[in-house]
């Protein structure tokens, strides 16, 4: 949802990515994960849903092709950046 800010409000798909993350985070106490990759960067078309599906990690306003990085987006990258090294200070 584009708040009058121009910000965008996007729970459910940052309620999804924790919880990912958070199955990554487990999985590495189990052995080395491989990788997480957060799919799709930008909302796009989709064969199912057209333009009509939005979960991306940037908005694409497709009139104008401006980007916007969405809350989960930023979400994803707080996570990051928290977590940033982790993996190898633990090895």
């Amino acid at each position: 949802m584009i708040r009058p800010d121009g910000s965008i409000d996007d729970p459910e798909r940052q309620d999804y990515l924790e919880a990912r993350l958070a199955a990554c985070a487990s999985a590495t106490r189990k052995g080395p994960l491989a990788g997480y990759f957060a799919w799709p960067l930008l909302d796009n078309f989709e064969w199912a849903y057209g333009y009509d599906k939005r979960f991306g990690l940037v908005h694409v306003d497709y009139r104008t092709q401006a980007r916007t990085i969405k809350g989960s987006g930023h979400r994803y990258a707080e996570i990051v950046r928290v977590h940033r090294g982790q993996t190898r200070r633990a090895a």
